[in-house]
């Protein structure tokens, strides 16, 4: 469920930013493809996992699904930092899912915990590069921060014996904060000064 979550959310901040660029509909399933399974196709090339989406169809199912809804829906329902909200979801469910897959996959503790951020950020890189958007992981405000403590959470918290999904709700819901008080007031880690 925590995988579909997130491909969902991502999926639908994909489609938003196509509905921005005001593209068609094939381009809103596209973008929304990319943004949803990007990450996790990445995530699961590096730990020799089978590619999730392709032995199942359910996530790009979502993923087209999500496409259509944004498409049906007036423009003037979703607020202009509705792609940062939706990522910012994406982006804490899915740190919290990349690491437990590879930590379920043999990973290490700190290599599983990088994997999360990997699966949490690659969909939202691959999306910005397609819309022509500056990359969110290179925008001053808090974003890979925020994954990385939702993934490195829930790597602490199972490591330590913490109940699987309590650890994965605690973990959510902590990068998800940090992510939302990063959107509200632009909060940023200090820039390099030489």
């Amino acid at each position: 469920m925590l995988d579909i979550a997130g491909t969902a959310v991502f999926a639908i901040s994909g489609a938003l930013e196509a509905a921005g660029k005001r593209q068609n509909i094939v381009t809103f399933m596209f973008f929304a493809a990319i943004t949803g399974v990007g990450g996790g196709t990445v995530r699961d090339l590096l730990i020799s996992a089978p590619v999730f989406w392709m032995h199942n169809a359910t996530p790009i199912a979502v993923c087209m699904a999500c496409a259509v809804v944004v498409w049906f829906t007036p423009g003037r329902l979703w607020s202009e930092r509705a792609v940062d909200w939706f990522d910012g979801l994406g982006i804490a469910a899915y740190g919290v899912f990349g690491a437990a897959k590879a930590i379920a996959y043999g990973i290490p503790l700190l290599p599983a915990a990088l994997m999360g951020v990997v699966s949490a950020c690659m969909g939202g890189i691959f999306r910005d590069m397609l819309a022509g958007e500056p990359s969110i992981v290179i925008r001053p405000e808090v974003y890979v921060t925020a994954v990385a403590l939702s993934s490195g959470s829930y790597v602490f918290l199972s490591a330590i014996g913490l109940n699987n999904t309590l650890a994965a709700g605690i973990a959510m819901v902590l990068g998800f904060s940090l992510r939302a008080v990063a959107i509200v007031r632009g909060t940023a880690l200090p820039s390099y000064r030489k």
